[in-house]
């Protein structure tokens, strides 16, 4: 009884949290296509700046992979009013911070500024926007920095290939087929004519959405951005008229070699739905339930209970025209594949067969409805969403109503996109092996 009144409570609690957190936006277009979110909280005196363009890896072509994530580098290099070296120093000098970073749909760069600097935020985009300079020497300059972070963050990195080894062995046809990163051959192949011509087809206007959140004047801001944004010329767009991927209906096995590893890991990625589907809610629900915590199906089974493994999971990533389902085991000891395999399929099978308890799923709703409080807790997260939201799903609004799509997921929708989805003919089976001596 306690138990219930307690969870009764804590379910009234959060419902008032999430009415309050509903976010207030406003967005409208300018003449040259350029889309703009704004949103006002004048509880805290900063505003971040951010402008997302649709463009990623997927925008690249065979032998010139790398461009959109190559870009988020670039585009630091300066402009014609802010000299080289001089982009991250001003923003320093002036409280603030910024970043930038990139996917396979989309690239996103932003700066938060004390809200007397508003001003400047709106400005230092404008110009990345207008003239960014790319020449010779910042092309290999940061040629240089790419070729480092790679070196860091996969090929030097233990199990740094792992997902691009997914992705390469999941698509065939599809652009998702490269890594976001791209090849280091195909950039210095690239020659400077390249560079400046996926400027001036992406990063236009037309292309783009720029969010300003925080503590603004709205008049005051629309002034702002009329000045700055107005007059950049619109660009021509081009549509993303991407070659699909034929369903996979026999499984597939391959195996990739990392010198970095001395423990095998086994993939096993399944093909799912874009973002947009309501199944890939569903998949992200089974995922959390499958292998989210110390108490997940998996985890409890597999590590913590037979010993079997010494990592175990399960992961759904969205993707604007794909998704992508994967398991992943890291054996203990000498547990063989099969057995892992074997442990996973049955986990899988259950969940086809059989609704997750009532239990399972009421925390699963819990565990959504937290996630939905704390990614709109800061100026800089509620950003990057409202951009993310107009950008890869075409719906702004779904900063507030998103969670109601994850409330809508019954139990029998994730038995039944587990049925759909996830079955052995309908995978790619990656060994991930030590590199053979």
């Amino acid at each position: 009884m306690k138990k219930r009144l307690f969870s009764a409570v804590a379910g009234i609690f959060l419902g008032i949290l999430l009415n309050a957190q509903q976010i207030k936006f406003e967005e409208y277009d300018l003449p040259n296509g350029l889309h703009v979110i704004l949103h006002q909280d004048n509880s805290a005196p900063v505003v971040t700046t951010g402008v997302m363009y649709h463009v990623g890896a997927k925008d690249e072509v065979v032998g010139r992979t790398g461009f959109a994530h190559f870009f988020e580098h670039l585009l630091f290099e300066g402009t014609p009013n802010i000299k080289r070296g001089e982009w991250f120093k001003i923003v320093s000098a002036n409280g603030g911070q910024n970043n930038a970073n990139t996917t396979n749909d989309r690239t996103y760069y932003y700066e938060t500024f004390p809200s007397n600097n508003e001003k400047l935020g709106l400005w230092m985009e404008a110009e990345r926007m207008r003239h960014a300079v790319i020449n010779q020497i910042g092309v290999d300059t940061q040629r240089e920095v790419v070729k480092e972070e790679k070196r860091m963050r996969m090929d030097n990195q233990p199990y740094g290939n792992l997902f691009t080894a997914v992705q390469a062995n999941l698509f065939t046809k599809h652009p998702y087929h490269w890594s976001t990163i791209g090849s280091m051959d195909d950039l210095n192949a690239a020659k400077l004519e390249e560079f400046q011509d996926f400027y001036k087809k992406y990063y236009v206007p037309n292309n783009a959405t720029l969010v300003v959140a925080g503590d603004i004047k709205p008049e005051e801001t629309k002034k702002w951005i009329s000045e700055y944004y107005g007059s950049i010329p619109k660009g021509t767009l081009h549509p993303k008229d991407f070659p699909k991927d034929t369903p996979i209906t026999q499984s597939k096995e391959v195996d990739y070699h990392d010198a970095n590893i001395q423990l095998p890991a086994y993939v096993f990625a399944y093909r799912t739905p874009d973002n947009k589907d309501k199944d890939n809610y569903a998949l992200d629900m089974l995922s959390s339930y499958l292998s989210s915590g110390k108490s997940s199906v998996l985890y409890k089974k597999l590590v913590d209970q037979e010993k079997k493994a010494l990592q175990v999971g399960a992961f759904n990533q969205t993707l604007e025209d794909y998704g992508i389902f994967a398991f992943y085991a890291i054996p203990m000891g000498s547990t063989p594949k099969e057995v892992l395999q074997k442990d996973i399929d049955s986990e899988i099978q259950n969940v086809q067969t059989d609704l997750i308890s009532e239990e399972d799923y009421q925390k699963l709703q819990n565990q959504y409805e937290n996630q939905f409080v704390n990614s709109n807790s800061s100026i800089q997260g509620i950003a990057s969403s409202l951009a993310t939201y107009h950008v890869l799903y075409g719906n702004t609004n779904l900063i507030n109503k998103e969670i109601d799509i994850y409330r809508s997921v019954t139990r029998e929708d994730i038995r039944n996109a587990a049925k759909k989805y996830l079955n052995p003919n309908q995978r790619v089976i990656i060994n991930y092996l030590p590199e053979k001596k």
